[in-house]
C-alpha cells in the first residue's frame, strides 16, 4: 500500500482509505446501503488494517455514532498505526444541522468516547451550506481551540457542494477538503479545485471513487435497492444511466483486463495529484482485498486520463432526486 501526505497536515495516510458510512448500517433509522452484519463489518476494518489501510473515514451521523464504535472496539489496539477522520454537524434526516461551537464541542467529546481515542486525527465539519461558514466566524475559532487543546490533529470541510472548495481553501484556511470526484463526476477537476488544492498544500480526501457502486460494475440497471438504501431515493432513470454508465470507459477497462472495474475507478481518482487518499465504502474483506489492491497499479496513463475526461464531458450523467 502506498501512501500519501494529508496536504500540509503532516499526517501521512494510505492511497486507499475505508469509508466507513456503509458500516453504520440501520441503526437509529440511518440510510446509507442497507442492513449491515457488524461482525463483518468489524472483519472488514481489521483485514483492511492487515491490508496496509491507515486512513478511516467516519462521522457522528453515520448509524448515529454506530460507525464510530465499530471502529473504536475493532482498532484500538492499533490507534497509533491508523489515522481516523470524524465529521460534525449532521442531525437527523429531515435537514437539520448545527455547527455551533457549543455542538462541536460536545460532539467531538462523544466521538472520542465510541472511537476509545484521547485524539481525532483529521475533523471534518459535515457538509455545511457556504452561507453557514460566512455567518460563523467563531466555527473556526472553536476547531482551533479543540487543536490546540490537542483534541484533534487537523479539521477540514466535507463539502457541501464542489463549488465551495474554492473559498474553504482561499478565505477559510481549512488543512483539507472531503470532496466528490470519480469517473462520472469530474467537477473537482473541471473547476480548478485539485489544482488549488494541490498549489495550496491542502489535503483532499475524495469520496463516491466509485459512484456509490455503480462504477463496479455490479449493477444492471434493473436492480432494487431496500428501503434503508439511499440510493432507492434516486429516479430510475439516474439509476439506470449510472449502471450503463461502466459501459463508456470500455476503452480503458479492456487495456487493463488484470484488473477489475472498481480498481481503475480508484486508479482514476489517484490519477491526480492534488487528491491525497480516496474513500470507497467497504462492507466485507472481499471488498476491502479489491480496493486495496488497487494501490499497487499505480496510476493511469496520461492517455487513459484525457479519454475518460473527454467521455465524461460529453455525457449528461446527473438527473434529479425524487421530489426533487
Amino acid at each position: 500500500m502506498k501512501v500519501r501526505t494529508l496536504g500540509s497536515t503532516g499526517i501521512e495516510v494510505s492511497e486507499i482509505g475505508f469509508g466507513a458510512w456503509g458500516i453504520g448500517g440501520n441503526v437509529g433509522g440511518h440510510i446509507a446501503y442497507g442492513k449491515t452484519d457488524d461482525n463483518e463489518s468489524r472483519k472488514a476494518l481489521r483485514h483492511a488494517f492487515e491490508s496496509g489501510i491507515t486512513f478511516y473515514d467516519t462521522a457522528d451521523f453515520y448509524g448515529f455514532g454506530h460507525s464510530e464504535k465499530l471502529i473504536g472496539e475493532t482498532l484500538k489496539d492499533v490507534r497509533s498505526k491508523i489515522v481516523i477522520a470524524s465529521k460534525v454537524g449532521l442531525i437527523d434526516y429531515s435537514g437539520k444541522q448545527d455547527y455551533s461551537p457549543v455542538h462541536i464541542r460536545e460532539s467531538v467529546e462523544g466521538s472520542l468516547e465510541r472511537l476509545q481515542t484521547d485524539y481525532i486525527d483529521l475533523y471534518q465539519l459535515h457538509s455545511p451550506p457556504i452561507n453557514v461558514l460566512e455567518e460563523g466566524d467563531d466555527i473556526i475559532a472553536a476547531l482551533n481551540d479543540l487543536k490546540d487543546e490537542g483534541k484533534i490533529r487537523a479539521y477540514g470541510n466535507s463539502l457541501n457542494v464542489t463549488e465551495d472548495g474554492k473559498p474553504c481553501v482561499e478565505k477559510y484556511g481549512f488543512e483539507c477538503i472531503q470532496v466528490n470526484l470519480n469517473m462520472l463526476d469530474q467537477r473537482a477537476v473541471e473547476n480548478g479545485l485539485l489544482d488549488l488544492c494541490k498549489n495550496e498544500n491542502v489535503g483532499v480526501v475524495a469520496r463516491t471513487p466509485l459512484s456509490f457502486g455503480f462504477l463496479t460494475g455490479a449493477c444492471s440497471g434493473r436492480d432494487t435497492f431496500g428501503e434503508n438504501d439511499h440510493r432507492n431515493r434516486w429516479q430510475h432513470e439516474q439509476i439506470k444511466r449510472w449502471s450503463a454508465a461502466i459501459n463508456l470507459f470500455s476503452e480503458v477497462l479492456q487495456k487493463y483486463s488484470n484488473q477489475t472495474p472498481a480498481q481503475i475507478a480508484l486508479r482514476f481518482c489517484l490519477s491526480h495529484d492534488g487528491v491525497s487518499t480516496v474513500i470507497p465504502g467497504m462492507l466485507n474483506k472481499k471488498e476491502v482485498e479489491e480496493n486495496a489492491g488497487a494501490s499497487e497499479f499505480g496510476k493511469l496513463d496520461r492517455e487513459d486520463i484525457r479519454i475518460v475526461a473527454e467521455i465524461y464531458r460529453s455525457q449528461d450523467i446527473f438527473l434529479g432526486k425524487k421530489g426533487q
